[in-house]
């Protein structure tokens, strides 16, 4: 039953992407072309997703759990650090520079896959260089704050 939702839901989102112009790059670029060819369709797009989450979002958190899981995941933080204003900026020039963000651009792939491809290729590879990153910066800051080579959990030193 939780499968079947996740493709109601992903085709839903499909469609919705589809007959907004979403997955026409041409399309959200002029949405971003504030100085140029402004074209403003876009904008009742997102002002009717803000407006279905302003109404739902109070509704479905009355409920005492998600259908399909045990509770609901809602971010606790609040802070905004580095990361989330680098990630921002990184988001927003790939999305102005190309006109696509991730889930338009997998979408895209049924559409015009020629288009999609390179980006969804180039996310992939962004996302791939993000985890050896982490994974780089636990291993040093771990040996930062153990000089003496002796990891906690592990006996003998390496």
């Amino acid at each position: 039953m939780r499968a079947l939702a996740a493709l109601i839901a992903g085709l839903l989102f499909g469609l919705g992407l589809t007959l907004s112009g979403m997955l026409d790059p041409a399309k959200v670029l002029g949405f971003l072309d504030l100085a140029g060819a402004w074209d403003p369709t876009l904008a009742a797009v997102l002002a009717g997703a803000v407006g279905v989450t302003l109404a739902a979002t109070p509704l479905v958190l009355r409920r005492r759990s998600p259908l399909f899981a045990p509770s609901f995941q809602l971010p606790t933080r609040q802070d905004i650090d580095a990361p989330l204003l680098l990630g921002s900026a990184l988001f927003g020039v790939g999305w102005g520079l190309v006109g696509f963000c991730p889930g338009p651009a997998l979408a895209a792939l049924s559409v015009v896959p020629g288009k999609a491809s390179l980006f969804v290729l180039s996310m992939l590879a962004g996302m791939a260089l993000h985890v050896a990153w982490s994974a780089w910066q636990r291993r040093t800051h771990r040996r930062a704050h153990d000089p003496g080579g002796i990891t906690p959990g592990l006996t003998g030193r390496p």
